[in-house]
């Protein structure tokens, strides 16, 4: 439920279409019916530099989330923002054991695989090594995480990563799982768990509107 221009009063989300960090963001926004202004930034013309989104977050990183007066940046921190203003649809299981996996597989995504594909790394890389060199990186680091996925979640997954409803670790997954894919090309056979996943995710009117492609500032072709 984005749009390019909203009134002042209406949630802000400062997003980057290819952006997984926007992605797990835009997906929760989804779930919980939130409308929100998507206002784009440029990560490859440097726009998270710019003096007006570094008053945001000084970090220089997407997503931030304005809701009113106050600012709040850094995906993790968005998503329980909005979990504990905006309990529809909650995040988070009741269950205390499947909570803790939730977060665990969050920071699997978060921790482990996502910083080290994320857009200055893989620039800092390419300088180092061929463009080959540089996939077969990403895809060594992904599939490590992938790896320890598959294990941690072989036992509480159902329909989804933890069970039959969609929760916080689904929202860190689907946008991994779509990268590693498509850009990363990472063979799915060896995680089967984790191919059913992305499949389930595909089916659901919330992750697909939240897609990279279907975002105001995607490249038109």
């Amino acid at each position: 439920m984005a749009s390019e221009s909203g009134d002042d009063q209406q949630l802000k989300l400062y997003s980057y279409w290819r952006s997984t960090c926007s992605f797990r963001v835009r997906i929760a926004l989804n779930l919980k019916g939130l409308k929100y202004e998507y206002k784009a930034v440029n990560l490859v013309k440097g726009e998270q530099f710019s003096p007006e989104f570094t008053k945001l977050n000084p970090i220089g990183y997407v997503p931030v989330l304005v809701d009113g007066d106050f600012v709040v940046a850094d995906s993790f921190a968005i998503l329980m923002y909005l979990e504990d203003k905006y309990p529809q649809h909650p995040l988070l299981p009741q269950d205390l054991q499947k909570k803790a996996i939730n977060y665990q597989a969050a920071n699997i995504v978060s921790s482990s695989i996502q910083p080290l594909q994320n857009l200055a790394i893989l620039k800092y890389i390419e300088e180092k090594v061929s463009p080959e060199e540089k996939l077969e990186w990403a895809k060594v680091h992904i599939g490590k995480g992938f790896a320890a996925l598959e294990k941690l979640l072989n036992n509480y997954a159902g329909r989804y990563a933890t069970g039959d409803e969609v929760f916080l670790a689904d929202l860190f997954l689907a946008p991994q799982l779509y990268a590693a894919i498509g850009r990363f090309h990472v063979d799915m056979t060896q995680f089967p768990l984790l191919a059913r996943l992305h499949e389930a995710y595909s089916k659901i009117p919330e992750f697909r509107d939240a897609l990279p492609e279907n975002q105001p500032d995607a490249p038109s072709s």
